[in-house]
């Protein structure tokens, strides 16, 4: 099952009642250990204990998500209005409600964003990574918010991905800021090739079919996500790669779209309030990103629902694979050497 195909699943629930929700959230828990009566039915009073406990985690995360998304804003404000870069670059709203729209829908917005950036160049290459998780952390807010209550899973797991997540994101930006601008060219552009490839695979059916699990133990699961989470704020998106990892452990698919929605969600404001204090940012286009985007979520997400996207990907796959190239030859490229001055006579 790909992204676009869990997207999908996830609308058929909002379309659907209360009750049916439900039962399909059982149906899920196929599997599972949980008591059964003698005669093979459910005891209902530990089902609905259960579910309480569940609904609580859940409220939880998303009342620490809109809190964190109140902070990041007012920091993000505050920045801009500091640097004088509170009016939004006009193309930088259309280009966040393009890419936010179609992430919405499956494709993913980091590496269209990023093609975008390097092409038109609308900010150096150092910046990218800064403006990926800082311009597109607040759709991504609204998505989570939107989507995150509609799939049931573990909740210790969501818990433990988002601390993952979130960990990995705070000891990635402040490398981001410091390293050199070929050495963030270099890490980008391998990310767009790794992006691209992804694409592929999702058009061609190849990623990890999943399982049935809706938890996943152990202590390495946790390391990988704070490795993503660190990737991250080099501007790898964290959607695809997670979600080939928690299949690939045997999570089922569907119940990974709120894991990576919530991850996202907290690790993105995390990480961009470092960037927006940073001089590797510009501002503008940031608050475009989001001023666009936050739109064209609830769009996406209330309105159009699905689209075919297959053809789409490919072209995607097309300008990522270019912006890519062009990323790399300049990280290679060998660094101009001054001429040695000449000895006054």
């Amino acid at each position: 099952m790909n992204s676009a195909s869990i997207t999908g699943c996830v609308f058929e629930l909002c379309a659907g009642s209360s009750s049916r929700r439900h039962s399909w959230a059982r149906s899920a828990c196929r599997g599972q250990p949980i008591q059964l009566l003698a005669k093979g039915r459910f005891r209902q009073t530990e089902i609905r204990q259960a579910e309480m406990g569940d609904g609580m985690v859940v409220v939880i995360v998303l009342a620490l998500l809109g809190f964190l998304a109140a902070v990041f804003l007012v920091v993000l404000l505050v920045a801009a209005y500091r640097r004088r870069e509170l009016r939004p670059n006009p193309e930088a709203v259309a280009l966040g409600a393009v890419t936010n729209f179609f992430d919405t829908l499956g494709i993913g917005s980091f590496a269209p964003t990023t093609a975008y950036l390097k092409l038109r160049r609308l900010v150096p290459d150092s910046f990218i990574p800064a403006t990926l998780n800082t311009g597109h952390a607040l759709p991504t807010v609204v998505q989570a918010l939107i989507f995150i209550n509609l799939v049931r899973v573990d909740p210790l797991l969501l818990a433990a991905c988002i601390a993952a997540a979130v960990a990995g994101a705070t000891l990635g930006a402040p490398w981001v800021v410091r390293l050199p601008v070929r050495t963030v060219q270099g890490i980008v552009g391998l990310a767009m090739l790794v992006a691209a490839a992804l694409y592929a695979l999702t058009n061609l059916g190849l990623l990890p079919a999943g399982g049935d699990a809706l938890a996943l133990p152990g202590p390495l699961f946790a390391i990988a996500v704070v490795l993503l989470g660190a990737l991250m704020a080099f501007g790898i998106g964290l959607y695809a790669p997670s979600l080939v990892l928690l299949s690939l452990m045997g999570l089922n698919p569907t119940a990974a779209f709120p894991v990576m929605m919530g991850a996202c969600a907290f690790l993105m404001p995390v990480s961009g309030m470092r960037f927006a204090r940073s001089e590797r940012i510009d501002l503008r286009v940031v608050l475009g990103l989001a001023i666009g985007g936050i739109p064209a979520v609830l769009l996406a997400a209330y309105v159009v629902k699905s689209l075919p996207l297959a053809t789409l990907r490919w072209g995607v796959v097309v300008v990522v694979l270019y912006a890519a190239a062009l990323l790399l030859r300049a990280a290679l490229k060998p660094a101009p050497v001054s001429a040695p001055l000449s000895n006054a006579m």
